[in-house]
């Protein structure tokens, strides 16, 4: 029996029941069930391969296309994003996820997060594109893409000049 199929049956098994009186709790128990198997789903070579990419650079994005010809609207956003934000180019990673259908599938059990493109800024997972998006708007992924050290020094002029307002 699979694991999902034995996972599955425990979850509706009447022992459990009770705890799943409420649409709270069973939006909660059916949430974490989901997580819980994910992570299971994906191989220990899988995720180490992932987890080596994530870490590899300061900014990492998993997007379907390149950044020069992206695939998809949500991908464009985000590297669109990411340059608005001044990331130096030798900090981005981007993995094309339409010429790995393992990698594909893998990044979305890895992140738990169901969509791509998916963005990681020094290791940790930040969002898709909607989130790059709120994070963008509100100042919060400047902030973390200065921490991780990923953004173009602003221009200083030189010494003895001043500046024209």
């Amino acid at each position: 029996m699979s694991l999902f199929r034995s996972a599955t049956q425990t979850l509706r098994s009447p022992l459990i029941q009770p705890l799943r009186s409420s649409s709270l709790a069973a939006y909660s128990s059916t949430r974490l069930f989901h997580q819980t198997a994910s992570r299971f789903a994906l191989a220990p070579a899988e995720r180490k391969k992932i987890d080596d990419a994530v870490h590899a650079h300061p900014v990492v994005v998993f997007m379907k296309g390149t950044p020069e010809v992206p695939q998809c609207g949500f991908s464009r956003a985000v590297v669109q994003i990411l340059q608005v934000q001044g990331v130096k180019p030798e900090c981005l990673k981007t993995y094309n996820v339409l010429e790995d259908s393992a990698l594909r599938e893998g990044i979305k059990d890895y992140s738990a997060w169901p969509t791509i493109p998916q963005l990681f800024v020094a290791g940790d997972f930040q969002g898709g594109a909607d989130l790059a998006l709120s994070m963008h708007t509100s100042g919060e992924l400047e902030e973390v893409l200065t921490k991780a050290g990923a953004l173009i020094e602003p221009a200083t002029p030189p010494a003895g000049t001043t500046e024209q307002k």
